[in-house]
């Protein structure tokens, strides 16, 4: 029997909190499942730090991309079957490619890349075409196909319907993790009526829309997204931990360029801090070994090393202002005068952090970085942009929100001995 169409003998299922069931009845990706480099996902967080300030954010990439594979999966064999916008051949590669699209993600993905100037997305698409498990189910359905699953998460796929199933305003990517990162953190801002949306998505040959008749649920979904970014992803408590995060990643490679002796040598960073990271290399990396290095580092004999690692494991993080870096950039540098002449190292102890978010848009010619917009299927056959629809969506279309915070360590100024630098590093940091 072809590969690419044998079923197993009997369906599998995952039991899941979100869809309940994940079912797998192809064997393609089955396979795919239980290749290491797809285990690798359980032992990466989804949300990162966000444990730290939500206590149930313990759940996984591996969790999250089974998500997204079962709602490409409902939307092909169910949503769009037997229509004729849709090509039945893109099956099993729109499914692969929801299943593989988060292959690439790092330890604390997003702090990890930041630091080490990575790209998990480029990552992705070498654990795919690369010396690998992942590659070889793959090119035993076609020796072209690791290329063309790669391609869909890039976004360079021929077929834009297919890449819009997993990379556009309204895919099964934000579908599924909306809903997955709101169970687990329990709030109750992500929760959208999915079901509606999925009933009135229909296929087009640029993207998937959605009938006029379901637009208030997609304005609900616009709107978790919002609520998410700003209550969960965003929370200034998470990005303490991140900002300590980076800190720590920042400093031991300071220290290895400095050729500092390390107590624990930092084996599996040898190749980041050279900026020479081979594909096996990035692969052995995960949460389990950060965190090794982590609870060794706090008995080095750099007091900042050892110092940003207990605060991070014991959970002990920067306090926080509100910051505007264009109005209060003097009282930023007067503040890091303050902490190098109390001996609290600016460098790692005065942060500013922004976050920023679009929650929706859409594309304006002459713009340098074009945005799908989501359109609505009008009952004489028109595509209408859902914000010329909906007031709502309207109202927040193309307006970014930037928020800035200023992180400090609150411990360390009370016991910095110093009281004369204290007293005005307090008063500008409003006390």
């Amino acid at each position: 029997m072809d590969y690419s169409a044998e079923k197993m003998s009997e369906e599998k299922v995952f039991k899941d909190p979100v869809h309940r069931y994940v079912h797998v009845q192809d064997k393609v990706i089955w396979d795919l499942i239980g290749t290491k480099e797809f285990q690798r996902l359980r032992r990466i967080k989804q949300l990162g730090t966000t444990y730290l300030t939500f206590h149930g954010a313990e759940h996984s990439r591996f969790n999250h991309s089974l998500g997204v594979y079962e709602i490409v999966r409902r939307i092909v064999d169910t949503v769009f079957a037997g229509r004729p916008e849709w090509n039945q051949q893109e099956r099993l590669l729109s499914m692969c490619a929801a299943l593989l699209h988060d292959l690439g993600h790092g330890p604390f993905s997003h702090s990890f890349e930041k630091v080490f100037e990575l790209d998990h997305e480029k990552f992705t698409q070498a654990i795919i075409l690369g010396d690998t498990e992942v590659n070889q189910v793959l090119t035993r359905v076609g020796h072209d196909f690791p290329k063309k699953v790669a391609e869909v998460i890039a976004k360079t796929y021929e077929n834009k319907l297919v890449v819009s199933l997993i990379s556009s305003q309204i895919d099964a990517d934000r579908m599924d993790y909306l809903q997955r990162d709101a169970y687990f953190t329990g709030v109750s801002y992500g929760h959208f009526d999915m079901e509606r949306i999925l009933r009135v998505m229909r296929p087009r040959e640029e993207q998937a829309v959605i009938k006029k008749s379901g637009m208030h649920a997609v304005e609900d979904y616009i709107m978790s997204r919002y609520q998410m970014y700003w209550q969960v992803y965003f929370h200034p408590v998470t990005r303490s931990a991140e900002v300590i995060l980076t800190k720590i990643l920042h400093r031991a490679k300071c220290l290895y360029e400095e050729k500092y002796a390390f107590k624990h040598k930092p084996l599996h960073f040898y190749s980041l801090f050279e900026e020479e990271v081979t594909l096996g290399d990035y692969l052995k990396l995960d949460e389990a070994v950060i965190l090794y290095y982590f609870q060794m580092w706090q008995e080095e004999e750099d007091p900042i090393l050892a110092d940003l690692c207990c605060r991070f494991i014991d959970r002990n993080l920067f306090k926080y202002i509100e910051f505007d870096p264009a109005k209060e950039y003097k009282k930023l540098s007067k503040l890091s005068n303050l902490f190098a002449q109390a001996g609290i190292d600016p460098e790692y102890y005065l942060v500013v952090d922004s976050s920023s978010d679009l929650p929706y848009d859409f594309y304006r010619p002459g713009e340098e970085e074009e945005r799908q917009p989501i359109h609505l299927l009008m009952k004489n056959g028109d595509l209408r942009e859902l914000s010329r629809e909906s007031e709502i969506v309207d109202a927040i279309s193309g307006k970014r929100r930037t928020d800035h915070k200023l992180y400090y360590p609150a411990d360390l100024l009370e016991k910095a001995q110093d009281s004369s630098y204290i007293q005005q590093i307090a008063k500008l940091l409003e006390l």
